[in-house]
């Protein structure tokens, strides 16, 4: 009887520890997903629109201008002081900040460090040409869609600047087709992106264009998180097409 309880008590042992190791299992990394910035727009339709990519870079205490069209500012490095209609914000590495059609918006580039970021915008096709920034910035136009974004339908459409990291290993999510129009911009690792069933390596610095109805899927088959931001525009109350957490806005 003895050894019959003694063996009962050791099953049992080994059975709670496995509960408890399985209870304390690490869980695998989440998605991160950010809003940088976001606004809402009543039309889309007025004018053909294009999205169009800025690198713009300002000494040290320089100041420039800029005034074009709905776009958001995405620092890469360095910091940006940004005055609009009386309101002034500092912008550091990692943040963006949404400036309007119309509106001319101040920019001074932090005494530390030349001033480093990238200009999203969503501009109409007789603007394109123009220059976003004033001199003395640095301005090279990196990307533009080579037709105007197609699809757009009558209504509001949410605009926004998202940053996303999936970790190490992810596999690629399901297929899904975009709602509106969607632009990629890699900013570390690299991502898998699978379009028609076709599997394309994207490194740092890539830019990718998903247009209305295109079915896409992502993953993260490397060893290190892949990190990217996307220029979004969707009719109003449909949400981006993009895997993870729920998103929190900076």
């Amino acid at each position: 009887m003895w050894f019959q309880t003694k063996g009962m008590f050791l099953v049992g042992a080994m059975a709670i520890a496995g509960v408890a190791v399985a209870q304390n299992a690490p869980s695998p990394p989440a998605t991160a997903r950010t809003v940088i910035a976001a606004t809402k727009l009543p039309t889309v339709t007025d004018v053909p629109l294009h999205f169009s990519v800025a690198s713009v870079e300002l000494a040290p205490g320089l100041k420039s201008s800029v005034s074009k069209a709905n776009g958001v500012l995405y620092q890469l490095s360095g910091s940006t002081e940004v005055s609009v209609a009386g309101e002034t914000k500092m912008i550091n590495p990692g943040e963006g900040l949404f400036i309007g059609a119309g509106k001319m918006a101040e920019l001074k580039a932090g005494s530390g460090a030349p001033s480093r970021f990238l200009h999203f915008f969503l501009v109409p096709a007789a603007d394109l040409a123009a220059t976003p920034e004033t001199a003395p910035a640095v301005v090279n136009e990196v990307y533009r869609t080579a037709a105007p974004i197609p699809d757009l339908r009558p209504g509001g459409y949410d605009l926004n600047l998202t940053r996303v990291t999936f970790p190490a290993g992810m596999p690629s999510n399901a297929p899904h087709h975009r709602s509106g129009a969607a632009l990629y911009y890699v900013l570390s690792g690299t991502g898998a992106n699978t379009i028609d069933g076709k599997v394309i390596s994207r490194a740092p610095g890539s830019f990718i264009y998903e247009p209305f109805d295109l079915v896409h899927q992502w993953g993260n088959p490397g060893g290190e998180p892949l990190t990217f931001i996307t220029f979004n525009i969707n009719p109003e109350g449909v949400a981006a097409v993009l895997p993870g957490a729920p998103a929190k806005t900076q």
